[in-house]
């Protein structure tokens, strides 16, 4: 194929492998809350686990995907219902 015809519409911003990192970090310990809660009707890590999978596509400053990944992380522990 034409290289003209490969470059056609717009290229997706990859962004810093910081941010990648914590994006893949977080979104597989949602993940695993995901699962665990689904297998024992725990609502709190279920809710945690899709929440945690979800927010990275919406925050852009790592700091802030940390600081709500590490609260997500915590509040099963504290939280039982």
């Amino acid at each position: 194929m034409p290289r003209a015809l490969l470059a056609e519409g717009p290229v997706p911003e990859v962004g810093d492998p910081a941010s990648l990192f914590l994006e893949l970090l977080f979104s597989a310990a949602g993940a695993g809350y995901f699962i665990y809660g689904k297998k024992q009707k725990a609502t709190v890590p279920f809710v945690c686990g899709l929440v945690l999978m979800v927010y990275p596509y919406f925050v852009s400053s790592n700091l802030l995907l940390v600081i709500i990944g590490i609260v997500l992380m915590t509040l099963p522990y504290f939280v039982r219902l």
